[in-house]
């Protein structure tokens, strides 16, 4: 927690795929600044912090972010 943003922060995850902002201290709706990550981010194949794929991420200042994997579609469903 640092009062000044970080941009392309990198932090490895253990699946890949989509993985979405859950939480956002600095979201507009609780009095912040609205920085983060639009929701979504999307894993990519570069190894980080013990990981195989890894997230790229905004980090808003004085802030505290929450991800979770998006649960991939079901097999044979269609959009």
């Amino acid at each position: 927690m640092t009062p000044v943003p970080r941009h392309d922060y990198r932090i490895g995850v253990p699946s890949d795929g989509s993985w979405h902002e859950i939480l956002n201290t600095d979201a507009a709706i609780f009095g912040g600044s609205n920085m983060g990550n639009g929701g979504l981010c999307h894993a990519q194949h570069v190894p980080s912090h013990g990981e195989a794929q890894s997230l790229v991420l905004t980090l808003p200042p004085l802030s505290t972010l929450y991800f979770s994997p998006h649960p991939a579609s079901p097999q044979g469903s269609s959009s």
